[in-house]
C-alpha cells in the first residue's frame, strides 16, 4: 500500500478537518477520503458567528485551497499589547521607561505588517465564514469524484482502534482505513481528559463590542506615529489583574471581545451590560475607542489539554484534538492547520506511511512546544500573586517592542509558527 493509494478517513468537519481532507484529496490525487461528522451537513453554516483570528500562513493556506472568503474577513494589519495601569514601564521606571522609548499609556508592543514586509498578519473572521466556502470546496470535489471521495455526516464515531497496520473505526459499522485522522476538538470543558491536563480556573466571556465612532477615527498606535494602522484594523491584547482582554477587529466597525477571568472570583458574571461596558472602558486601551455596547456574552471554561504525541499508531490526532489551548496567544485553529497540512506534504512525499507518521512528530515538535509553552506561561502567569509580577510581563514586552530582531522573530511565530 503506497502513500497515493491509501484509506483515510478524516474525522472532524470542523475548519482543521476541512482543510486537510481538501488538500489531502489534492495532493494524493489516488488516496481515498472519507470525512465522518456527528454534525448535520445541511445546517446554515453563517449563522455560526464564533469569531476567530488566523495568521497569515492560513490565510494563504485557505486561499491556495480556493476556500477564503476575502469578502468576510477583516484584514489585521497591526497588533497591539500592552499590561493595564500602574505596571506601565515608563510610571514604574521613567528611566528605564524612557531608554525602552515607552510613553506612558502607549502601547508596550507594536507589531505592524507594514515593518515585516507583508500586507497583512492575519485577519479576522466568523467561525461560519471559514467553514461554509472549505465545506462547499469539499462537496464539489466529492461531487466530481464519487468513488474516491465521500461525506457521512450526521454520523458520530463511536471508537477507534489500532489494527494491524490499520485503525478500525466504529461509525455504526466497523470499517477498516489505512489511516484515521482526528481532527474532531470541542471546547475544553467538554472533552476526554488528555495526558497534559491544566484547569486553569479561569473563565472566557466572549462575545462582541460596538464603538462611540468619534474616537475610532485615527490611527491606532500614538498620534503621528509612521506606519500606525488605522483602528479598524488593529487587534488589541490588554493584560489586566484578572486576565487577557483581547479586542478583534470586525468587519462591520464593530469588534470580538474574548475577556477572561478568574472562574472562582469572576468579576463579570454578576454585572449587567452598562456595568460591563464601563469595566471595558476602564481596562482596555483608549487607543482602542470608547466601547459603548455590548453583546450578550458566553462563557467557556479554560484549560490545557494536550497529547503527548500526535500519533498513536495508525491513528492522527491534529488541531483541538491534540491539544487545546488558553486563548491567550490565539494560536490555537493555526496551530492546528499546520499539523494537517504537514501531515499531507509529508504523505505526498513518501510512500512509507509509518516513516511519514514517525517524523510528523519530530517535524512538528519545535512549533507545537513552542506554541503550547507559550500559552501556558502566559496563563498560569495570571494566578500567581507574586509582587511585581505584571510589572516584570510589562517589561517583558518593552524590551520586545525596543529590541528589533526579537520582536520580528515573534511576528514571524506568528504569522507562520516555527519553521
Amino acid at each position: 500500500m503506497t502513500a497515493s493509494a491509501l484509506e483515510i478517513a478524516v474525522i472532524g468537519a470542523g475548519p482543521v478537518g476541512l482543510a486537510l481532507a481538501l488538500h489531502a484529496a489534492r495532493a494524493l490525487p489516488q488516496a481515498r477520503l472519507t470525512l465522518i461528522d456527528a454534525r448535520a451537513e445541511h445546517g446554515d453554516l453563517s449563522r455560526d458567528g464564533r469569531t476567530l483570528a488566523l495568521s497569515l500562513a492560513s490565510v494563504q493556506q485557505l486561499e491556495r485551497l480556493g476556500a477564503w472568503n476575502e469578502a468576510a474577513a477583516q484584514p489585521i494589519l497591526e497588533v497591539q499589547v500592552s499590561q493595564q495601569g500602574p505596571a506601565s514601564v515608563a510610571l514604574l521606571a521613567p528611566r528605564l521607561g524612557a531608554w525602552l522609548g515607552v510613553e506612558p499609556g502607549a502601547a508596550a508592543l507594536s507589531i505592524r505588517a507594514a515593518d515585516e514586509g507583508v500586507a497583512r498578519l492575519g485577519a479576522v473572521l466568523s467561525y461560519g465564514a471559514i467553514v461554509e466556502p472549505l465545506q462547499r470546496a469539499w462537496g464539489e470535489a466529492v461531487a466530481r469524484e464519487p468513488r474516491r471521495l465521500a461525506s457521512r455526516f450526521g454520523t458520530p464515531v463511536a471508537a477507534l482502534k489500532n489494527r494491524d497496520g490499520g485503525v478500525e473505526v466504529d461509525a455504526g459499522v466497523v470499517e477498516r482505513f489505512d489511516l484515521a485522522v482526528v481532527a474532531e476538538g470541542g471546547v475544553f470543558a467538554d472533552q476526554a481528559r488528555k495526558a497534559l491536563l491544566h484547569d486553569y480556573r479561569q473563565t472566557a466571556w466572549v462575545g462582541q463590542v460596538g464603538f462611540d465612532a468619534s474616537t475610532r477615527g485615527g490611527a491606532a498606535g500614538a498620534a503621528g506615529v509612521a506606519g500606525a494602522a488605522n483602528v479598524a484594523n488593529v487587534a488589541f491584547e490588554r493584560f489586566t489583574r484578572h486576565g487577557p482582554v483581547a479586542l478583534l477587529p470586525l468587519t462591520d466597525g464593530r469588534a470580538a471581545l474574548v475577556w477572561c477571568v478568574a472562574a472562582d472570583d469572576d468579576p463579570v458574571r454578576e454585572l449587567g451590560d452598562a456595568q460591563r461596558i464601563a469595566v471595558l472602558n476602564q481596562v482596555c486601551p483608549a487607543q482602542a475607542g470608547r466601547i459603548d455596547s455590548i453583546s450578550p456574552l458566553k462563557a467557556f471554561a479554560l484549560g490545557l489539554n494536550a497529547e503527548r504525541t500526535l500519533t498513536e499508531g495508525r491513528i492522527v490526532r491534529i488541531g483541538n484534538a491534540a491539544q487545546t489551548l488558553h486563548p491567550v496567544a490565539g494560536q490555537g485553529l493555526n496551530l492546528g492547520l499546520r499539523d494537517g497540512f504537514d501531515l499531507v506534504r509529508g504523505l505526498a512525499r513518501s510512500s512509507d506511511v509509518n516513516a511519514v507518521l514517525r517524523r510528523i512528530e519530530w517535524q512538528r515538535a519545535p512549533d507545537r512546544w513552542a506554541i503550547i509553552a507559550a500559552t501556558d506561561f502566559l496563563a498560569r502567569s495570571f494566578t500567581w500573586e507574586l509582587p511585581g509580577a505584571a510589572s516584570a510581563r510589562a517589561i517583558g514586552l518593552a524590551v520586545l517592542q525596543r529590541i528589533g530582531p526579537l520582536k520580528s522573530a515573534l511576528a514571524r511565530q506568528m504569522m507562520f509558527g516555527s519553521r
